[in-house]
């Protein structure tokens, strides 16, 4: 039985094929070994979800970087990058596809996870606020120090495309929302600098379209390769410009990323916060993009998704893709499970970011 028929369709993307349209959404998972290297263990929990069309992996650090997150897994040392062939072999084997999410946190990192090294963003302004589940007293976020050349970092960006291509990837997406390094450059309130890399909408969103130019370079010139996340509406991280603000940001942006062809643009809506805008996302930005596929992720039903995949969501145009986060947790099988009907079992909270003893539990014994 398919009860969400326009999910089972396979979607083209360049010369990919996804087998169905339900997308594993990047989900940090922190069972990484010591020195981010990707390992048995997450290998298999990945080739559990292949049953999706694509999967999107967890945010990968493009360096050497810390955050609350001690054991998510890098793509910047040849032992990661190993690490990581075991984890695309084993996607491929079940006949699915993964893209590498590339991660830099920026402002929100904390230097107690760094050794001393201070966190950096566009401008030397903090997040407001903060948690760091792992750090004694509970220390919120800090001020970061500006980066002086923006370029060193969209270098950083393409090293890693390499070397996720090196890892047997499939594709790349760039995380540009959520508050991380990308983001911040995109908005007035943590982007305050005066040369090129800030200022106005153009030279906001300069670094993210430069880092997208040299991730489609670096996979030789096939854009389609390459995505990127986007959440306008901000929500998360102390991100948030006005709705004024974010309209002309996020419309120039979406517009000149479009020209460059690009495999989809994946939007988030975000999540409350007091700094939050009232953008409704889908509705705002998806009329602007007529080249790449619209991914749309945050908080899907197979109903809602089934809607928005055939242009019947009211208000908006059809998307191509129906990103899935937390269900995938424990349900591996969640394709199936949407098409039949079959109850969703519910994940352990307790289990999503801090391992136990066993690191298998709420990871692959679902």
């Amino acid at each position: 039985m398919t009860k969400f028929p326009e999910l089972a369709i396979p979607l083209k993307l360049g010369s990919l094929t996804l087998k169905n349209r339900v997308i594993m959404a990047s989900l940090t998972r922190n069972r990484a070994s010591p020195g981010g290297i990707p390992n048995d263990l997450m290998a298999l929990y990945y080739k559990q979800r292949s049953t999706a069309g694509l999967i999107l992996s967890e945010g990968a650090f493009i360096e050497e970087i810390g955050g609350e997150w001690l054991n998510a897994p890098g793509i910047h040392t040849p032992a990661q990058i190993a690490g990581w062939k075991k984890v695309t072999s084993a996607v491929h084997s079940a006949n699915s596809l993964i893209f590498a999410q590339l991660w830099h946190i920026g402002r929100v990192a904390h230097p107690y996870h760094q050794n001393g090294r201070p966190n950096v963003g566009p401008s030397a302004v903090k997040a407001e606020g903060g948690e760091f589940r792992l750090l004694e007293g509970k220390p919120g976020y800090v001020q970061p120090v500006a980066i002086e050349d923006p370029q060193v970092y969209v270098e950083m960006y393409r090293r890693a495309a390499k070397n996720a291509k090196e890892a047997g990837f499939d594709g790349v997406e760039l995380h540009a929302a959520n508050g991380y390094l990308p983001h911040q450059f995109l908005e007035s309130h943590s982007n305050q600098r005066t040369d090129a890399w800030g200022g106005s909408v153009e030279k906001r969103a300069r670094f993210v379209i430069e880092i997208v130019k040299v991730l489609i370079a670096e996979w030789g010139g096939d854009a389609k390769r390459v995505g990127i996340k986007l959440s306008p509406a901000g929500g998360y991280n102390d991100m948030g410009d006005t709705d004024d603000v974010a309209r002309a940001q996020y419309t120039y942006l979406i517009q000149e990323l479009d020209k460059l062809n690009l495999g989809y643009i994946q939007l988030s809506q975000g999540w409350p916060s007091p700094r939050a805008n009232k953008l409704v996302v889908l509705n705002e930005f998806r009329p602007l993009i007529k080249n790449a596929h619209v991914f749309f992720n945050t908080n899907l039903t197979g109903e809602i998704a089934e809607q928005q995949l055939t242009g019947k969501f009211p208000g908006v145009a059809a998307i191509q893709g129906a990103v899935f986060g937390r269900p995938f947790i424990s349900n591996p099988n969640l394709p199936e499970l949407l098409q039949t009907g079959g109850a969703l079992k519910d994940s352990d909270y307790k289990t999503y970011y801090t391992p136990g003893a066993d690191p298998s539990t709420g990871y692959t014994d679902y």
